[in-house]
Order: structure tokens, then sequence, then C-alpha cells
């Protein structure tokens, strides 16, 4: 028996992985949120992890409200930092393996060709900031560790594809910015990717988005497609929709230690999409 701990377990990628493992009695998810398991209390995470003794953690858990994250910095911190640090501490002192999520906002997004895993970090956000920060604490703390940088998340919870589809009930157009590009990656082809790497000791830090590159307003255009909606998309300029953050103009990753070691080959990202959508 395989025992995951997971935290973050209500959020998009909690609720993939648990929907990856559903039937299989040779693993044995142990759920953790907020309410369960604080990541930022080292204390509290080391008696946890050491009472549940996992064969691996899976760490979902992240303040991910990127604007947010610009005026609530040391929260961000605490959780985007601190929090992998308490569990990569934990996870050593009992020998297991340590599964970190991270994001492509640990670069700049001022790049012309997809950012490799062994491009350096530059982020321009205290989102970025704060992960990047996390990345460099569970490379100190974990002997036996993952980093799985993503980008563009949708699954079961609140995301892009929602909430196009819920402007699109009563809307006849809605404007999308064209200019930042990147990969949709379904939180389910993700789960998938973490199977294939928890289970070797091919550690070290992956890039797991879905194949190929679109814009917003593309990745828009594409869901009302496959929903047989008639919503036009406004193509927007990253000026015209200001945000607090910096968002990343270019955020496609290379998944070439995917590729070096073979561990996993990720869907294109509208065959990911048509999956989601139950096309």
């Amino acid at each position: 028996m395989y025992k995951l701990l997971i935290t973050g377990c209500n959020g998009q990628l909690g609720r993939a992985i648990n929907e990856l493992y559903k039937g299989r009695s040779d693993i044995e998810c142990i759920n953790t949120d907020v309410a369960e398991l604080d990541i930022t209390d080292n204390e509290a995470v080391i008696k946890f992890v050491k009472e549940k003794a996992p064969y691996a953690i899976i760490n979902c858990a992240a303040h991910t409200a990127v604007d947010r994250c610009e005026d609530e910095e040391d929260l961000a911190y605490k959780i985007n930092a601190l929090g992998p640090r308490n569990l990569s501490i934990a996870a050593n002192e009992i020998g297991c393996k340590m599964v970190h999520i991270s994001t492509d906002y640990v670069f700049s997004g001022d790049a012309t060709k997809p950012y490799t895993e062994f491009d350096t970090p530059a982020p321009v956000s205290a989102y970025g900031r704060t992960k990047l920060a996390g990345e460099n604490f569970v490379k100190e703390f974990a002997d036996k560790h993952f980093i799985i940088r993503t980008a563009w998340l949708y699954g079961d919870g609140k995301n892009f594809v929602k909430t196009m589809l819920k402007l699109a009930e009563d809307r006849d157009e809605v404007g999308v910015v064209c200019d930042q590009v990147g990969s949709p990656t379904s939180a389910m082809e993700l789960a998938r990717a973490i199977d294939a790497l928890v289970f070797t000791e091919e550690y070290g830090t992956y890039h797991g988005t879905c194949e190929g590159v679109c814009s917003w307003a593309d990745f828009a255009e594409e869901i009302f497609k496959l929903a047989g909606k008639n919503t036009k998309v406004n193509h927007l300029t990253t000026d015209q929709y200001p945000t607090k953050a910096k968002r990343p103009a270019y955020s496609v990753l290379d998944k070439y230690m995917f590729r070096l070691t073979g561990r996993y080959t990720f869907a294109d990202w509208h065959d990911a999409l048509k999956e989601y959508m139950n096309f």
C-alpha cells in the first residue's frame, strides 16, 4: 500500500489526483486542506507527517490569487515558501518523497523560446517570488524531491474554462487578452504526469504542461467552439486589461526533463480540453 499525503486536496489538482487513484486498492490518498493541516505550522506538519508516515507528500497547497499576493506578500511567503519548507523538512525526517507543484511565474515571461528547467528564474510578481522561494526550500531540505512547474491549469474548481462558459450564458461577446501566450493544462494531465514520476527515483525539477501554445483569446475561442457557443471573442492587449500583478507575456515551458527521462508525454491542449469538456 502506497500512502500519498496530499495537501490542498480541495483544489483542482488535488481533486484530479483523487479521481485518478479512485478505486486503486494499492494507493491510499491522505487528503488534507488547511482545516486538517496548516502547512505553515512547522511543528504541526512534522507531527502529522510522522504519524501518517506517507510514501510521498504531494504539495498542491498554495496562495494562488496572483493579484492578492501583491497586497499579501507576507502571507504568500508563509504559504508558498514556508509551507513547502516545513513539508520538506518533515519528508526528510522520515525519508519519504516530496512532490512540489510550482509555476511558470518563476520566470519573467519576456523570453522568445520555451523556458527549460535549466533556465534562470526571474520572477516579476509577488506570487512568482514566493513560489520560487518555495522551490529553493524544497531543494534545500528534501533529499528526494520532484518540483513540477505548470501553467494555465484548469480542472474541477474555479477556472478559466468555467468563467468563459458562464460569461457566454448572457453575453454575445467577451474581451480576452491576446498578447499573453502559454499552454492550457488540464489538472488530470498533470496528475498523470505526477503518477509517472512519484514511484521513480528520477528526482529533480520538471516542467509539466500540455503540448501546444495559444493565447488566452485563442483558448476562449476553442472553449466556445467545443461548447457550441457563438460568443464573439474580442482580442485585447494586456494594456487594455490592467491587473495589479504583472503577468508573464510568454509562459511557454519546455518539458525537457520529461523528454530526457522519457517518463511522460503530455496530451495536446486541444485534446485535453476535449476530455475535460466530455467530448
